[in-house]
């Protein structure tokens, strides 16, 4: 089916994000229409160019998959902030812009002359977001952090690994795109106002603050602190359960599976066998000896069969079951390929590779890839030429350093 429209179509975006939570939001702005224009130090570029993998084990700025998957879809200009002319030509972008996002360090944007309310004077309807560790203000505003501080300050690191153990962190970067799809709806929710009101306004994101509520577990205990003074508990892995299992292995490799009291009665039909009807399995089961009897019936019977078959029987029983798939069952997996959700991008330095694809559908607005990734200030002379830079122009601008 093909889209004439998007739903961001028309929209500007300036982008001087680098890294993971920055190029995630103005990813989703792109993926959806949005015309962004990533901002890059000439030379060097995002420092995600040089984080791997990189496509066919090649270490180079153009490969980097991390920066493949986050900047698909938006054009390179590459522009030195730091000289006069520089800082010039991005104002001259900025009449037409219509949000600005960047993630420096709180401040660099203010001593380079480009704070919001100077920004705002050029175009009164700019939206600009900033995000950082910590925010534009307050006693930590000028702190140094990574991904995993800032997820131990949040406090879920306190709830997160075993019990027995030092806390634990989660899956690198994940919390940083968490950032980065915040920001994306707050930057949204100001630009939609921005158009009734004719006004934008500077959207201050804290990644500190994202993480301390974020939906995974973190909301939900600052609740249970302020009602009772409770906190999060690492629970153990090896404590007593009821049966079955939550992780088990099977024939092919792991599958999940969720039964507990109300769903027992179905999982007994499901299984179908004989020693499954043994009243002392039912729940709730605390005796070791009696989950160890059920285990050594249990065991064999999942070995027995396959993750799909597995699966697929206890879903049609009505029983909660799931694979634990790998990176190459997901790949092939026959609920994301009859979505479209992976989408095959052929980059000019990278070649054809797979993407994941939108992580939403609009029916008539949908997510379209108009183009991969940059190349490093791929867009120079497009972008710059509508400015009115000439060729000779631009050849000593890039000489200069400038571009």
């Amino acid at each position: 089916m093909d889209f004439d429209f998007q739903a961001l179509q028309g929209v500007r975006v300036l982008d001087l994000t680098r890294h993971v939570a920055g190029p995630f939001c103005t990813k989703l702005l792109a993926d959806y229409g949005a015309d962004v224009i990533k901002i890059e130090q000439p030379r060097q570029g995002d420092p995600a160019r040089w984080i791997g993998p990189f496509a066919g084990g090649m270490p180079d700025p153009e490969r980097s998959g991390l920066f493949l998957h986050l900047n698909t879809n938006k054009r390179s200009v590459t522009l030195n902030l730091k000289s006069e002319t520089g800082r010039a030509i991005l104002l001259k972008l900025l009449r037409s812009t219509d949000i600005l996002v960047e993630n420096f360090r709180a401040g660099v944007m203010s001593s380079f002359g480009l704070d919001y309310a100077s920004l705002r004077e050029i175009n009164p309807r700019l939206v600009m977001t900033s995000i950082s560790n910590f925010g534009q203000t307050g006693p930590y505003r000028d702190w140094s952090a990574s991904e995993l501080v800032l997820y131990a300050m949040g406090h879920e690191m306190w709830g997160t690994g075993a019990p027995d153990a030092e806390p634990a962190g989660v899956a690198n970067k994940l919390n940083l795109h968490l950032a980065g799809q915040s920001a994306c709806a707050a930057t949204l929710c100001v630009f939609y106002g921005a158009q009734v009101s004719g006004t934008g306004q500077h959207v201050d994101l804290s990644i500190m603050e994202v993480l301390a509520a974020a939906p995974d577990r973190r909301g939900v205990a600052l609740v249970a602190y302020q009602y009772c003074g409770d906190r999060l508990r690492r629970q153990s892995a090896a404590r007593v359960i009821d049966p079955p299992p939550f992780m088990n292995q099977c024939a092919d490799g792991l599958f999940e599976i969720l039964v507990g009291i109300d769903r027992w009665e179905a999982f007994v039909r499901t299984v179908g066998e004989d020693w499954i009807n043994d009243p002392a399995f039912r729940p709730p089961v605390r005796d070791p000896a009696i989950s160890e009897r059920f285990n050594a019936r249990w065991r064999p019977w999942c070995r027995a069969r396959t993750k799909r078959e597995l699966t697929e029987r206890f879903q049609n029983g009505g029983v909660p079951c799931a694979p634990l798939n790998t990176v190459a069952d997901l790949a092939g997996d026959e609920q994301l390929m009859q979505r479209n959700f992976f989408v095959r991008i052929d980059h000019p330095a990278a070649g054809p590779l797979t993407y994941p694809g939108a992580p939403f559908k609009m029916k008539e607005t949908a997510y379209v890839v108009r183009r991969p990734a940059p190349l490093l200030g791929q867009h120079n002379a497009e972008i710059l030429g509508e400015l009115g830079y000439q060729t000779a122009e631009l050849a000593a601008l890039s000489a200069a350093a400038v571009i």
